[in-house]
């Protein structure tokens, strides 16, 4: 039973499409060749940023005779219409076969299939694969009509067997297959001659180029945790990142860099912001102080002077993002320092849309503060706290740092409010009203955080049942399924026992003042 080893090879794929793309390969070429006949034994999908790789091994040299038997017109049918099944099922008249059934005689055909070489159907399979490839955006380059992520170069499609292996013939809009790759593209740039799968990884890896992607992932974390713990730090973990990297590169390379002086007062979580979403820098933490002092980032080379280069150019454009950083914190702390505070950002809000139907940000605010103070003697809250948090928990929408960062909404809220003098139980619930975000995230503890979160909940969830906008069986755009299972977690992880028909009644007459609607308490 041969074995088969596809590589498409093209230029940088993008990292977010790779796992993706390499899924869809397997799906489709094991999908159709097993439509045809062809079973194997076990089958794996691998990327990298220049090629998507498909191994199956066990898989049959052709695929199986079959005979197919066709059911076909009454045996009184006129002619025109035997003629015509007799076309379509390729037979002849003496082929047929005529049976009484409950419907009288009728015609029927056996058809033989002979099977066909493995090589035959990988090329038809392989080709409709490439010309049909589900790409979420792809491209036409040169005079060609054939579309791909980024230029396709060439095609591997080998069969290998005991007795050696063959090219598996095929030509897609003048690309046509091969047992021909290419190595990293600065460190070793040559073209490979590969024979099997085994023998491709193996002369990959001595062409500095590491195949599997969870392999990449791990050289990078345990050479970055290995720097930094040398350094005395750690690393701030961030899975996702540490995914996107590897599908960065080809030959991992991990560098430590410093971060400026001028820039260790910003807090953490805008260093760590700035330097993923701009540089896709990992985090270094220093573990006595808990501030963000180097970063981590990840070359695609070895070079002669051990990377200092690309270190001296990453720390510059470091520096040029920082400070941009820098500037939206100490603007919004002027503004959340003056002698109006935080209500120069919540009267902003008032030109700012929640929903056409639901008025503004502003106007949200106002609902969730009223409701904030009716729901804070049930949970053991102060109200006048509850309704002071509630009245700035989302004026950080108004700050700088925050329309350049929308991630960091809420957690600069917190920052803010302690620079405007507010209680550390008002700060709090800048930050966690809006939780839990997801199963996996933790709900508010704190009184006064719990009172802000549910009136903030609540009052969606009135509001937006109020002008019929429900969640339907596909779709909530408003989130309105998570803000009713948030109310619930809440509620039942404290040990609150609040009256929601009540609470939610009341909520929906406030509203009638402002819309015509339908009562939405006695619906829950």
């Amino acid at each position: 039973m041969p074995d088969l080893l596809i590589e498409l090879f093209s230029e940088e794929i993008p990292a977010r499409m790779q796992t993706r793309a390499a899924q869809d390969l397997q799906k489709l070429v094991t999908n159709g060749l097993v439509d045809a006949g062809l079973t194997y034994a076990s089958a794996a999908a691998f990327s990298t940023p220049r090629r998507l790789t498909l191994t199956l091994e066990g898989m049959l040299a052709e695929s199986p005779s079959v005979v197919e038997e066709r059911k076909g017109p009454k045996a009184d049918a006129p002619e025109k219409a035997i003629e015509g099944f007799l076309r379509g099922a390729g037979v002849t008249r003496d082929q047929l076969e005529e049976r009484d059934t409950p419907k009288g005689k009728i015609l029927f055909a056996k058809i033989d299939k002979p099977g066909r070489p493995a090589a035959e159907i990988v090329a038809e399979v392989l080709e409709q694969t490439i010309r049909n490839f589900p790409w979420p955006k792809s491209m036409r380059w040169g005079a060609g009509a054939l579309k791909w992520v980024r230029p396709l170069h060439s095609i591997i499609c080998i069969l290998s067997a005991e007795d050696g292996a063959e090219v598996v013939p095929m030509d897609v809009d003048g690309i046509t297959s091969g047992d021909t790759t290419f190595g990293h593209r600065f460190l070793a740039p040559d073209a490979i001659k590969v024979t099997s799968f085994e023998d491709y990884e193996a002369k990959l890896a001595r062409a500095n180029v590491v195949l599997r992607a969870d392999a990449r992932a791990e050289t990078i974390w345990n050479d970055a945790t290995n720097v930094a713990f040398a350094s005395g730090m750690e690393v701030v973990e961030d899975a996702g990142l540490l995914a996107e990297v590897a599908g960065l590169v080809e030959w991992p390379v991990v560098l430590m860099g410093n971060i400026a002086d001028d820039f260790l007062g910003l807090p953490p979580e805008v260093l760590q912001t700035s330097m993923k979403e701009h540089q896709k820098f990992f985090s270094v933490r220093n573990p006595k102080t808990g501030r963000i002092e180097k970063f981590i980032t990840v070359a695609n080379r070895t070079t002669a002077d051990n990377g200092a280069t690309i270190l001296a150019g990453n720390e510059k454009v470091l520096s040029a993002r920082l400070s941009d950083a820098k500037f939206f914190w100490e603007n919004d702390l002027r503004v959340a320092q003056s002698d109006t505070g935080m209500a120069t950002w919540v009267k902003a809000l008032e030109n700012v849309t929640f929903h056409n139907k639901l008025g503004t940000q502003a106007e949200l605010i106002e609902r969730m503060a009223v409701l904030a103070r009716e729901l804070a003697p049930m949970v053991g809250a102060d109200a006048d706290e509850a309704e002071a948090a509630a009245s700035v928990a989302k004026a950080d929408l108004s700050s700088e740092m925050v329309y350049e960062f929308p991630e960091l909404q809420g957690l600069m809220g917190r920052y803010y409010a302690s620079a405007a003098g507010k209680s550390d139980a008002v700060a709090a619930a800048a930050q966690e009203h809006y939780a839990p975000l997801g199963p996996s995230d933790d709900v508010p503890t704190a009184p006064v955080s719990v009172a802000v979160a549910l009136a903030e909940k609540i009052n969606k969830l009135t509001g937006f049942w109020a002008i019929d906008e429900k969640p339907t069986g596909s779709k909530d755009p408003f989130a309105l399924r998570r803000a009713a299972l948030g109310v619930i977690r809440i509620l039942v992880e404290n040990g609150q026992n609040v009256g929601l028909k009540e609470v939610f009644r009341n909520s929906e007459k406030k509203l009638r003042t402002l819309y015509e609607t339908k009562p939405i308490g006695s619906a829950l």
